[in-house]
């Protein structure tokens, strides 16, 4: 029988989903510990970033996208703490009987610290959690972390390990890819409103040249085809862009009404930010997970499967051009048996080898190892 751990997880949010598309990962990562038995506490800090955004910018659906998390995951222990306010009160608290704490990476460094800085104290082990590209495009920011102060790092890409190995220095990375929350991600029974959508982030500059080319222009060479975007971070030029490429601009989309907005679509699309199709090359973002999951066929702009996570022309396709993206979209709309296979192919590998319970079983595993 496996050893049971307290785990204490430390994460930017978990109640907010917007502009942060690692709370789809590690909520159903911290329900998959529970399941197999684990004490899972999930830690969040008042007036972070992404739930601040979403009250304030986003009115019309703040309240039912908390509603929605809350409904899904009432089994997950969230807690807020104020680092203003009692703080070290508060890690003494949850931290003195741990047996392990994941800190992931878009927490405050000085949060970091002081969870570390009892490290010695209370006799856990403290693992770094790595889902984003800033390792590879500004070290800096993720060198600002005591990285020699934790046990061991989680990385969610082979090339975002060799760089805590080969570059920082860190001798114990465990490449840990994200992974589908299948009990919210699955195929649901829908009519077809919707030709063509993609769920994404506009934002930090990333891939506007590469939405140009593989979302706008196929959307305006398929005019009698329905084009539709949710997301968030869209400049006012972006969405002029998409109104006269005729694309149908949704704004923000909760998590957990993804699954939907695919049911509904004939295709989805991917379109990767530059980091992962050039120099991380191989790791896939959570929609891919998602989408397939969804049962959705899925189209992606250049990026390669380095890792051999899945298997490409069968689970899901990968065009080079914005040219080769309109006929792909346009043979696809066209011939119903060849999404059928698609989306059975790309199911099939996720809910063989890339569900959340997948990387609870490996979580598991790796503290089982650093315990022996």
């Amino acid at each position: 029988m496996s050893d049971r751990f307290k785990i204490r997880f430390f994460a930017h949010s978990w109640v907010s989903d917007w502009n942060h598309g690692n709370a789809h990962f590690l909520r159903g990562l911290a329900r998959e510990l529970g399941k197999l038995g684990h004490e899972v506490r999930c830690f969040e800090e008042l007036g972070a970033w992404s739930l601040s955004n979403l009250v304030n910018s986003e009115c019309d659906r703040a309240i039912e996208s908390i509603d929605q998390f809350r409904a899904k995951f009432p089994m997950l222990d969230v807690r807020f703490y104020d680092r203003n306010n009692k703080f070290d009160e508060f890690l003494d608290e949850h931290l003195s009987d741990a047996d392990f704490v994941i800190i992931h990476e878009w927490n405050d460094p000085a949060i970091a610290s002081a969870i570390l800085s009892r490290k010695e104290k209370f006799g856990f082990r403290a693992l770094f959690h790595d889902t984003h590209h800033r390792a590879y495009s500004r070290a800096g920011e993720i060198l600002r972390f005591p990285l020699h102060l934790f046990d061991g790092v989680l990385a969610f890409g082979e090339p975002i390990t060799r760089i805590y190995r080969d570059g920082f220095g860190i001798p114990k990375v465990w490449t840990f890819h994200e992974a589908a929350d299948i009990d919210n991600f699955h195929p649901i029974r829908s009519d077809k409103s919707t030709d063509v959508v993609w769920v994404g982030n506009w934002g930090d500059e990333e891939r506007t040249k590469e939405l140009l080319e593989f979302l706008v222009r196929p959307a305006t060479e398929l005019p009698d085809r329905k084009f539709k975007v949710h997301g968030v971070r869209y400049p006012e030029i972006a969405i002029q862009t998409l109104e006269t490429a005729g694309i149908d601009y949704q704004g923000y989309l909760p998590n957990l009404s993804v699954p939907a907005a695919f049911s509904q679509s004939c295709v989805a699309l991917h379109v990767p930010r530059r980091e992962y199709a050039n120099g991380l090359s191989g790791i896939p973002t959570i929609r891919v997970f998602e989408a397939l999951a969804c049962g959705v066929p899925l189209v992606c702009s250049p990026w390669s499967d380095a890792e051999n996570l899945f298997r490409p022309g069968h689970d899901y396709l990968v065009v080079e051009s914005g040219e080769a993206m309109t006929a792909e979209l346009a043979h696809l709309l066209s011939d119903d048996a060849a999404r059928t296979q698609l989306s059975a192919s790309g199911m099939e590998t996720v809910r063989a080898r890339h569900t959340c319970a997948h990387r609870a079983q490996q979580l598991q595993e790796i503290c089982e190892e650093m315990t022996r």
